[in-house]
């Protein structure tokens, strides 16, 4: 197609993402309080277990709960419309690849999102019980120290923070075998460097999880382990996505 009618095509993309991403934070606005108590849910549940029979968290200036639901609207319409969006780049560039080069692309088209829902599912249904326990734990009842005591108040915006943040470092880290074996597919790494470099992988793994997640040994284990295993898993995967040698008579 002529220049212009690409424009006119990336200007037609480019409006459907945005329109699907203010649709998506209109609906996620008017649900950010659930889905805030969604995310809260873990460390309501640890509250409870340490005697908080009405768990609360709180927050101190005017704003920041008007602030924190926009954010939850935010980050929950990035979730929701990155299909939209995702689809939309997609069609927008499929016209100008090979057969071949789309066969090649798409598997990790789709593997990328899953992986990451995958590492959010991980951080919020396993990480946050074990590391909200263990961090709650510093608290101390009324009486413990002379008569003081030091409660667990959360504030709505540093939790949210905390979470969220939580969450992007598992998702990101998660779309490791995407990215090797990626490198792999295009030759900047091949699968005997990736076994030959087992030894160091581990070393930097656990560097990153330290670097991504908070200075708990809970979570920087429970990132850790994972991208050992999806280490292993991506030297599989780059194996058998590896061209196949051709016989020569």
């Amino acid at each position: 197609m002529p220049l212009m009618d690409h424009l006119r095509e990336l200007r037609q993309r480019l409006l459907w993402s945005v329109a699907a991403f203010f649709i998506a934070f209109a609906g996620c606005y008017y649900f950010a309080e659930p889905i805030y108590f969604f995310l809260a849910e873990p460390l309501i549940k640890v509250m409870r277990e340490l005697g908080h029979s009405n768990p609360r968290l709180i927050f101190t200036h005017l704003l920041e709960a008007f602030v924190t639901y926009l954010k939850v609207a935010f980050f929950g319409a990035i979730f929701l419309s990155f299909p939209v969006w995702a689809s939309q780049l997609w069609l927008f560039v499929a016209p100008g690849l090979y057969r071949s080069e789309k066969r090649a692309i798409l598997p990790f088209l789709v593997a990328s999102p899953f992986l990451f829902l995958l590492g959010a599912a991980l951080a919020y249904y396993f990480i946050f019980p074990l590391a909200w326990r263990f961090l709650a734990g510093f608290a101390t009842p009324p009486g413990g120290w002379d008569g003081a005591s030091v409660d667990l108040l959360p504030k709505v915006s540093e939790y949210l923070s905390l979470v969220m943040h939580m969450i992007l470092a598992f998702g990101l880290a998660f779309q490791l075998p995407v990215l090797l074996t990626l490198l792999c597919k295009v030759g900047i790494l091949n699968v005997d460097s990736l076994r030959k470099g087992r030894r160091y992988a581990v070393v930097i793994m656990f560097v990153v999880a330290a670097v991504l997640t908070p200075p708990d040994i809970i979570s920087q284990i429970g990132l850790a382990v994972p991208l050992i295993a999806l280490y292993e898993v991506s030297i599989l995967a780059a194996r058998w996505m590896a061209p196949k040698p051709t016989d020569e008579s």
